[in-house]
């Protein structure tokens, strides 16, 4: 039986340049997982250990499930912040690393030669 391929949106994740096709009905966290990439930090997948935190710098997403205060506060959230495991793309969206794990992944971006460009939504 033929499947027909699911709509994708772009997610650039800036920190690293990395950009993937995100089905919307997936997490960021999973679209990138699924096909392999490393641009966002991986921990629990499911909203339990904040690794994920992003900040949203352009695009819309939905949420597929309670955000926890722990790791968001409801101020983050109204900046932007969230957790990659918990939202799916509606339109296409370039995204920052946020949290603990901002500062390996940049410095991993800087040693490999890609800078980490400005970004203006």
């Amino acid at each position: 039986m033929f499947q027909t391929p699911k709509p994708t949106v772009r997610v650039e994740v800036i920190d690293t340049g990395e950009q993937y096709p995100c089905a919307l009905d997936e997490s960021l966290l999973r679209g990138m997982l699924r096909l392999g990439r490393r641009g966002i930090p991986v921990g629990c997948v499911n909203g339990g250990c904040g690794v994920c935190k992003v900040r949203i710098l352009s695009g819309e997403v939905r949420r597929l499930g309670p955000i926890s205060r722990a790791h968001v506060s409801q101020e983050d959230e109204t900046l932007g912040c969230t957790l990659a495991c918990r939202v799916a793309p509606t339109t296409d969206v370039a995204l920052a690393v946020e949290g603990r794990m901002s500062k390996p992944f940049r410095a991993g971006a800087l040693a490999t030669g890609l800078s980490s460009p400005q970004h203006n939504p």
